[in-house]
């Protein structure tokens, strides 16, 4: 007959007889365990808002790195085992300077991820640079293309990646998920999308939201100098954005 549940736990290249691959499932699972990571899409541009998570007093805040920077027009926020996300952030910031020094040009975020998304179905493959197991962390790729476009990419450790107008990850996601889903609209603007953002991680988190246990990234497509660029909000500009919630 067929093997048990827990002999097919072990391979992460068989199926089970009822067509599920379970280190995969296993995997999405422990993004439930991340931090609360919630990504908003507006005509205007992107943002991108993570829950830090400082279980000492002792710990340095700023060394906690939730938002990353991917390439100038690309930002990216984590949920899951952080050590895993590194493996994809190096292999994503090499591809996307590969693409610019090749044809000139600055690489689309849906092409970032797709070469993430690539990386990410490798595991199990027996050769030295692939993972024995699938990376058990889920990223939400945020950013503004060449020509205007605002994009918000969601992946999982299956390797799965979606568009969405707004999305959460982590612990708090299916709470926060049900919020998004009742507030956001695609006409609100980005400075609206940031509140929600902030409001959302406000409703999800244990601990009392402050500026030092969130981290907030946006890319705006017109704003100056700065306009398509991702970045991280001030310490000081969160505690503004804050105090009027």
């Amino acid at each position: 007959m067929f093997q048990s549940r827990s002999e097919y736990d072990r391979g992460v290249n068989v199926f089970s007889p009822e067509g599920r691959i379970f280190q995969v499932e296993y995997a999405i699972e422990a993004i439930k365990l991340g931090s609360t990571a919630v990504g908003i899409q507006t005509k205007e541009g992107v943002c991108l808002a993570v829950e830090r998570r400082i279980t000492s007093p002792l710990m340095i805040p700023s060394s906690i790195e939730k938002i990353v920077e991917i390439d100038e027009h690309i930002g990216c926020a984590m949920s899951g085992l952080i050590a895993d996300s590194r493996i994809l952030i190096d292999h994503a910031r090499v591809e996307a300077q590969n693409h610019w020094f090749t044809y000139n040009e600055k690489m689309s975020v849906e092409s970032v991820t797709q070469s993430v998304s690539n990386l990410a179905l490798s595991f199990g493959e027996y050769d030295k640079k692939s993972m024995s197991r699938p990376f058990g962390v889920a990223i939400l790729m945020a950013g503004v293309d060449a020509d205007g476009e605002s994009v918000l990419l969601h992946m999982d450790p299956s390797g799965t990646y979606l568009k969405y107008g707004a999305k959460a990850i982590g612990a708090g996601s299916e709470g926060a998920q049900t919020t998004l889903e009742e507030q956001y609209h695609k006409s609100m603007s980005l400075d609206d999308g940031v509140k929600l953002c902030l409001s959302v991680l406000k409703q999800v988190m244990e601990e009392k939201i402050n500026s030092t246990n969130i981290e907030v990234g946006i890319c705006r497509k017109s704003d100056g100098e700065t306009a398509g660029k991702f970045h991280l909000m001030k310490k000081e500009d969160i505690d503004t954005l804050l105090s009027n919630l």
